[in-house]
């Protein structure tokens, strides 16, 4: 049974100030030719909230809170935290675990569900890391995904039942980040959001519900995960409804895919069809949501997998040339890139 001796919470990153946020996207969109007049557009959803990401700042209450649970509960184990793209970066984080002496290390990656951008390529993000850090990098273990764990469906159930007391009655529509259909294909993205919405919805009491999805980026002629969020609002609209709870399931905390699709977009839709419009938080440090990850630490390091592990073969990578970059989040699912014309930036 492997010891560990450490816990590294990986997640997506984001600009903390406005200087931060060009080279931010420089380092989301390394390696592909998008032009500066897209970066540029780009940059004003971010100039939008102050040049502040709010993702970094969630990610700090959560290792918070996680080592406040772990030094009472156990395993008293350290918190690490690498990004992929800013800082802190993965790479500069793995080189201060190995100077502390972390030889084998459990992974926390912020996205409770599995397709190529929100798992397949953090693992290859940290083999990058463990490259070029060298022979006395750590080894990990990632931590099963949680999209059906009571602590990840029990908050979300319980965020959709304040939302409908202030909207009896209302639609639900249940939000997370669409992924090119060719991405989805070779995961259970699609199965384990239709599972975990399921879940909620139960246990919300509220068995009416429908699965939508959020900030599309990619060329438009090629195919996504549909309907669109603010297409669903115009169909719920037109189907007599007044009011709408959008439950934005498929992320962990209130980041940029959250404020801006959601809070600015969603309700800008929703203000102009008349609807009435709540959105429902996300589980950010529920003490249930928490006591959660400390569980899945715990079952790891005591050697009990409840699931099966990640399969080296599982949710491969797009074929190169079909216009799509992945990357991923945030507490959160898979966050693509835009390609030259895409519908909408990445958000951290």
């Amino acid at each position: 049974m492997p010891q560990y001796n450490a816990i590294l919470v990986l997640s997506f990153g984001g600009p903390e100030k406005p200087e931060d946020v060009m080279p931010f996207l420089e380092n989301v969109l390394r390696g592909r030719n998008v032009p500066r007049p897209r970066l540029l557009q780009v940059a004003e959803h971010y100039y939008h909230f102050g040049g502040r990401s709010p993702i970094n700042d969630q990610c700090r209450a959560l290792i918070a809170a996680l080592q406040g649970e772990l030094d009472a509960h156990g395993p008293k184990l350290p918190i690490y935290w690498g990004n992929r793209n800013w800082h802190p970066m993965l790479e500069d984080t793995m080189r201060q675990m190995a100077e502390d002496g972390i030889q084998r290390a459990i992974v926390f990656i912020t996205s409770a569900y599995s397709s190529y951008s929100a798992c397949r390529q953090y693992m290859e993000d940290i083999e990058r890391a463990r490259q070029a850090v060298g022979e006395k990098a750590p080894v990990f273990d990632k931590l099963r995904h949680f999209h059906n764990h009571p602590g990840f469906t029990g908050p979300n159930a319980e965020s959709l039942r304040a939302a409908l007391e202030q909207l009896p009655g209302a639609q639900v529509l249940f939000t997370a980040h669409s992924i090119p259909l060719e991405m989805a294909r070779t995961s259970k993205y699609v199965a384990q959001l239709e599972e975990a919405a399921g879940l909620i919805a139960g246990q919300a009491g509220h068995p009416e519900w429908r699965l939508v999805y959020q900030s599309r980026s990619g060329a438009p002629h090629q195919p996504w995960l549909e309907p669109d969020i603010l297409d669903a609002l115009k169909e719920v609209k037109a189907a007599g409804a007044e009011s709408v709870i959008v439950a934005p399931i498929g992320f962990i905390s209130d980041h940029m895919e959250v404020l801006y699709d959601l809070d600015y977009e969603a309700r800008m839709r929703a203000d102009e069809l008349g609807l009435q419009m709540v959105r429902a938080a996300t589980v950010g440090t529920h003490p249930a949501f928490i006591g959660m990850i400390r569980a899945l630490i715990a079952e790891r390091a005591e050697g009990r997998l409840e699931a099966d592990p990640c399969r080296q073969d599982c949710c491969p990578a797009p074929i190169r040339g079909s216009g799509f970059t992945a990357i991923s989040a945030t507490p959160y699912s898979g966050e693509p890139t835009p390609a030259e014309s895409g519908k909408r930036p990445p958000r951290g």
